[in-house]
């Protein structure tokens, strides 16, 4: 187990973020739940409510080539993306690495029905809570800014079947905070989190679950 935070830092800091804006522009809890629907307003609405428009631009290129040289990913591997959202990481693992298994589940039919359409025939329905695959199935399972959407109860199962399903390797990034001003910015920004915890508290989770995979954290700074 290792913290590797090169992975998505490279797409985290690509955007900018008016934390007070995103608090005070619309009422915070409407917003809320408008995203929790997860329909098109969160993926390719206003940015109130979400991404403010997910469209493919490239930019998965360089974190997936980073993944792969990690890992060794090659041909014939099995990936699995746990939130896959509209397959844009999975598509640069298939087209970085000819002959990789890819699989993706997302609890958006939105996301998955406009999603790239030469990843789309492995994408379905799915919850991180049950991941309905035989055991150590996958020799790299992924899951990005998706754990954070489950209540602690949740958390712990899908920590589980992540830990199951996968071989040796796996990497999970989620959101985190090590001062108040981070929390703040945190709590400004999200929309649809129900857990998110300091460093040393996911340290916790991952002893109490058995999770031995790698892991990276997004701070909101």
């Amino acid at each position: 187990m290792a913290q590797v935070d090169e992975f998505i830092s490279l797409v985290h800091t690509k955007s900018s973020r008016d934390y007070l804006k995103r608090a005070t522009e619309f009422p915070k809890a409407e917003a809320a739940k408008i995203a929790k629907k997860f329909d098109f307003n969160y993926w390719d609405g206003d940015r109130k409510f979400g991404y403010g428009g997910h469209f493919y631009d490239g930019r998965w290129h360089a974190v997936a080539g980073r993944m792969i040289a990690h890992y060794g990913i090659k041909p014939g591997d099995k990936i699995l993306d746990v939130g896959c959202g509209k397959g844009f990481l999975l598509y640069e693992f298939m087209k970085i690495v000819p002959g990789v298994q890819v699989t993706g589940i997302d609890v958006s039919n939105y996301a998955l029905e406009n999603a790239k359409e030469e990843v789309k025939p492995f994408l379905r329905l799915g919850n991180a809570k049950e991941l309905n695959f035989p055991d150590n199935h996958f020799d790299f399972v992924i899951s990005i800014n998706s754990l954070h959407n489950l209540y602690c109860y949740d958390l712990e199962t899908a920590l589980k079947e992540i830990e199951r399903v996968g071989k040796k390797n796996k990497f999970i990034c989620m959101d985190s905070y090590r001062t108040e001003e981070e929390k703040a910015n945190l709590l400004f920004w999200q929309l649809t989190c129900e857990c998110f915890f300091t460093p040393q508290e996911w340290a916790w989770w991952f002893k109490k679950t058995g999770y031995t995979g790698d892991y990276g954290f997004i701070y909101f700074e």
